[in-house]
């Protein structure tokens, strides 16, 4: 069961802010951070961002897509063009003169890799203009299971389309549907005691977007173990 409504992603003008980048070439310091994903084993790889504060809103946005370019500024690459990255951690509060991701900056810390295609490395930090875009992903959406017997914590990626989610619902073999609550980042819990049941999800997208995937987790789960299904936004 899908609900189809207007993409608001992509639909936006661009808008100012800054970049700056962390980690390396090979990606340390990018493995998990503030929505949960580990982004090499989730497979968001290299093509993320910490949001400043002003963007992340405590979560909410984990898994949005952005399209970046650098302008007006030396240290620009000229005719780099655009990089599209996924929303993946928290760039943090902090003070002094170069609180970039303080409210109510926009900013974007950048995998060092991504950074490098669109400005210099001596550059350090950049203004850019961005837009919200659809993401683009293979396969379908994706449960990684945690927790205990008596409470259920569900880290859901891999959602294309407007690639944050609002909303999720959790069915049982033996239950009706609940809603869940979203614990941080993109994971989200329910309690009771669902071990030893197949489980089905409702997942709701910020642009109004629910798939139902029913029996998507067999009933022989077990906690650390991940799960695809077969549709995606």
């Amino acid at each position: 069961m899908a609900i189809t409504v207007t993409m608001a992603a992509g639909q936006q003008g661009w808008i100012e802010a800054h970049a700056t980048f962390y980690g390396d070439m090979q990606g340390h310091e990018t493995e998990q951070g503030a929505c949960g994903y580990d982004v090499f084993k989730e497979g968001y790889g290299l093509q993320t961002a910490a949001l400043s504060e002003a963007l992340f809103l405590n979560g909410a946005t984990c898994g949005s897509c952005y399209e970046i370019k650098c302008v007006n500024s030396e240290w620009c690459i000229q005719g780099a063009g655009s990089i599209q990255v996924t929303a993946t951690n928290l760039c943090p509060h902090s003070t002094g003169p170069a609180a970039w991701c303080n409210p109510p900056l926009k900013h974007f810390d950048l995998a060092e890799p991504m950074f490098l295609k669109i400005a210099q490395y001596k550059g350090g930090i950049v203004p850019v203009q961005f837009r919200r875009v659809p993401c683009v992903r293979q396969g379908g959406l994706k449960f990684l299971l945690d927790g205990n017997p008596n409470w259920l914590l569900v880290l859901v990626f891999n959602v294309a389309g407007a690639g944050d989610v609002t909303g999720m619902k959790i069915k049982g073999s033996s239950g009706s549907w609940a809603p869940m609550v979203r614990n941080w980042g993109m994971k989200w819990q329910a309690t009771g005691n669902l071990y030893g049941q197949a489980l089905s999800f409702q997942v709701t997208a910020s642009d109004g977007k629910t798939i139902q995937l029913d029996n998507v987790v067999p009933s022989n789960w077990q906690f650390g173990q991940s799960f695809e299904g077969k549709l995606n936004f």
